[in-house]
């Protein structure tokens, strides 16, 4: 029995929670995933994993054994990088997950230069704004927008974006531009309903360097940034996000900022990924090549350092 082999196919079967999904994941027959965690399981003179025909879970001896064995794992990859040239040129799948409109926009076209680059990073790429479990879903990074909450992550700061308020020209037509956070009362909006609360997120407005929320009526809420902005456009009220995915619409003039004065505060963007997953040389290199492309966007300020 190859140990480390073993070690592998049992991180992966803890992480995504499914003998078949492991087994897909790392290109192995299932049956061959079975028959290696009953061979460790032997070797080991313990059970590892409790089986039901639903879930797999750990015991208390299988969870033990799960976090040495990413420490090793990750300690592996580290040498073995530190005595090759896989620093430099890094081989193997990727899974990251990108923030919808970010990585449709920004992030895949500028990807043929990062292949051009590490043409033997094979990337698997998530795209959307749900919360994502790396550690359960096999994922290595992700990019989102936001506070960091997670304190069982690895955060990079990357840039901030630039915010702002702005409604539809049609909407503006129909009811009139608002000149203060007062008149906001008699205005509509489109409302996000966060990920993590469920609940509509408030709009925040600058003034004097503290910031002001306030919830805002309305008839439609999403939970998806291009349905959000989608919604501003056909006219249902004010919205508020990074001023670089609304580019096109404000110069067309399909779209118009409103209390420029009162923006926003500038968006944290942010790179996340599991702590075991800091010395692989794939997720380091795509983590700095991602860096260097958000900081470089428009309508962005560096990471304060």
């Amino acid at each position: 029995m190859d140990r480390i082999h073993a070690m592998q196919i049992f991180t992966r079967i803890v992480e995504l929670g499914s003998f078949t999904r492991a087994a897909d994941s790392m290109l192995l027959p299932r049956a061959t995933v079975t028959h290696t965690i009953k061979q460790l399981e032997s070797y080991l003179g313990t059970r590892l994993l409790q089986r039901t025909t639903r879930q797999v879970s750990t015991t208390l001896d299988g969870e033990a054994y799960y976090h040495r064995c990413v420490r090793l794992l990750a300690d592996l990859e580290e040498t073995e990088s530190a005595f090759s040239h896989s620093t430099a040129n890094p081989k193997g799948k990727l899974r990251v997950s990108l923030q919808g409109s970010l990585g449709r926009t920004i992030v895949i076209p500028a990807l043929p230069a990062f292949h051009q680059r590490y043409p033997q990073i094979e990337l698997e790429i998530g795209m959307g704004d749900r919360l994502v479990d790396l550690v359960r879903e096999g994922v290595d990074c992700v990019l989102r927008g936001g506070e960091l909450r997670d304190s069982t992550m690895v955060g990079r700061r990357v840039a901030s974006m630039l915010q702002i308020t702005c409604a539809s020209a049609a909407y503006l037509e129909k009811y009139g531009e608002p000149r203060t956070l007062d008149e906001l009362h008699h205005h509509q909006a489109v409302n996000y309903i966060s990920s993590q609360t469920g609940r509509p997120m408030d709009f925040e407005f600058e003034v004097e360097g503290t910031t002001h929320r306030l919830a805002m009526g309305g008839v439609v809420s999403v939970n998806d940034a291009d349905a959000y902005m989608a919604s501003c456009e056909a006219g249902f009220g004010l919205i508020q996000m990074p001023r670089h995915g609304l580019a096109r619409q404000l110069a067309e003039g399909t779209l118009k900022e409103v209390l420029p004065a009162w923006r926003p505060a500038p968006m944290p963007l942010s790179v996340l990924y599991p702590h075991h997953r800091q010395l692989s040389p794939r997720v380091r290199v795509f983590v700095e090549w991602l860096s260097g492309l958000m900081a470089a966007m428009p309508d962005t300020v560096p990471p304060q350092t």
